[in-house]
């Protein structure tokens, strides 16, 4: 997802993006939807959020591979 994408979803869930980068702007809306902020935190390609909506791209942005 490009960063105009992102910031469409933001807007739409009331976060205004302003000069975020794609990593905070993804944080500051999982945390305004009560989710846990961890966006590209991803380690040893584990991540127990299998219904998160960044999933591939947070694999992608910490450089991992994914698993479940």
């Amino acid at each position: 997802m490009n960063l105009q994408d992102v910031q469409k979803i933001a807007r739409s869930s009331g976060v205004k993006p302003g000069k975020l980068n794609k990593t905070a702007l993804i944080r500051a809306i999982q945390q305004g939807e009560g989710n846990f902020d961890c966006f590209a935190t991803a380690r040893n390609g584990y991540c127990d959020q299998t219904a998160c909506l960044w999933r591939d791209d947070c694999f992608a942005e910490s450089g991992q591979v994914m698993s479940a």
